[in-house]
Formats: C-alpha cells, sequence, structure tokens
C-alpha cells in the first residue's frame, strides 16, 4: 500500500510514508520534528519533502492517516486541516487513527512477540492536571478498546496486573499514579507516532474506517480549553485554605 500518515497532536510532530518496496515488504520513510506552534507552517513542507524522498505523489495514495487525537486542540485542529486539504486536492481517502490506539500500537511493536496477547492502558498528559486514558487489547491479531475514553486526574487512573502502561503520564506524574498491587509494572515512554499509523491502517482501511475528506474529524474529548479566571480564581483560594 501507498500511505502518509501524520500526527500534530503532542509537542512532537511526526510524519511517515510507506510504500511496497521490489519484493513486496513495505519500506517506510519517517521524520520527526517540533510540533505545538510550529507545526502549523512546518507540516505541509515536511509531508512533501517526505513523499518526494520516497518518489511518491498526493494521488497515487491509498490513504492519508492522521492523528484524530484526543490531544492538544491547536495541534488537532492543524492535523485535520492539513489532512482535510490534501485529501480533498488530491481525491484521497482520509484514515481517523486515535492517538491513544497509536501508543498502544507502539507498545506492541516494542515487544519482542508483538503478535502475543497484549492489554495497555494508554494515557496521554491532557494538560490542566489531567490525563487522556484508553484501554485496549491485542489478541487474535485484533485491537480491541475495553470501555471508553476517560479524561481523569492522574491520582485516579488505577494500574493492574498484567496491563503495560503507554505514553508520557509516567514521567509527568508518576508519583500520583496508583498501581493495584503496589509495585510499578511495565512502562513504555511514547508519544503518538506516524509509523505506528502507518502499522495500525491496513487493517483499519479494511474495516472500512477511511472516511471521505470531509467527514473526517477529530477526537477532542475535553470540552473546554482551559481553565475559566472563575476556575483558576477558586482553585487559588482553594490552596491558599489548605
Amino acid at each position: 500500500m501507498k500511505l502518509l500518515a501524520f500526527d500534530t497532536s503532542t509537542e512532537t510532530m511526526s510524519v511517515a510514508v510507506c510504500r511496497d518496496a521490489a519484493d513486496g515488504s513495505p519500506r517506510i520513510w519517517q521524520h520527526s520534528a517540533a510540533g505545538g506552534a510550529k507545526a502549523s507552517s512546518t507540516l505541509i513542507p515536511a509531508i512533501m519533502a517526505l513523499l518526494n524522498e520516497a518518489g511518491l505523489r498526493l494521488n497515487e495514495l491509498d490513504a492519508i492517516a492522521f492523528g484524530a487525537g484526543p490531544g492538544s486542540f491547536t495541534g488537532l485542529r492543524t492535523t485535520c486541516s492539513v489532512a482535510q486539504g490534501l485529501g480533498f486536492g488530491a481525491n484521497v481517502p482520509l484514515l481517523p487513527v486515535g492517538t491513544l490506539l497509536a501508543l498502544a500500537e507502539q507498545a506492541r511493536q516494542a515487544r519482542s512477540d508483538p503478535w502475543a496477547r497484549l492489554r495497555v492502558v494508554a494515557a496521554l498528559d491532557a494538560r490542566m492536571d489531567e490525563i487522556y486514558v484508553a484501554r485496549y487489547e491485542f489478541n487474535d491479531g485484533e485491537w480491541a478498546l475495553h470501555g471508553d475514553f476517560d479524561l481523569i486526574r492522574p491520582e485516579q487512573l488505577v494500574l493492574d496486573p498484567g496491563w503495560v502502561l503507554a505514553g508520557n503520564v509516567a514521567a509527568a506524574y508518576g508519583s500520583r499514579l496508583v498501581w493495584s498491587d503496589g509495585l510499578a509494572g511495565e512502562i513504555v515512554a511514547a508519544l503518538p507516532c506516524a509509523v505506528a499509523m502507518l502499522h495500525l491502517a491496513p487493517a483499519l482501511i479494511a474495516r472500512g474506517r477511511a472516511l471521505p475528506a470531509d467527514q473526517a474529524l477529530p477526537c477532542y474529548i475535553r470540552d473546554q480549553v482551559a481553565k475559566t479566571t472563575q476556575q483558576r480564581a477558586a482553585e487559588k483560594l482553594t490552596a491558599l485554605a489548605a
């Protein structure tokens, strides 16, 4: 398959391109750089440079995968708007890929036996003293979501034995995370990665997840971008009282 994937949901911008080599095996080109506000001006040049390196044109792609969230509001809007623009212009379907699912896939790819059963708690720092969380299980060659996405305080995340923690919350909130047996389990430090999205793409496309450009939207989870003045004042008063 000929695929493009990119993500700007965090402080890191990740771009990757895949095409089959002469022997039929997939070959991947990848690029990462600073994300955040810079991504709005650097993402498209990075995409075009990587496509050129891979010898591909936009209209030759089978799909464009993008990090659909959750993540930074600005980053998700950047990723989605660029994906929609490229998809419309080249008449290529879009594939929204969950950033938390990408974390789970990175944990799977890091294992010695990536096809073995695996249970992953994927968690990203959501700022404002909260984290995005989803639980996934890989079994029989497929990922399944356990429950729904959560937006919670770090100390509300309870990690059970046998589950791998993937993401960036251990570095940010490690002392506040709760391990149910009192012993820290396996941790995979990761941010959403375009290469992981390429690994996920064929199965997602086979399930009919590719969409026309006008139907592909980001997943925010959080409805509020920042705390209000009243919320900040209330928190300050609570801290002073404490």
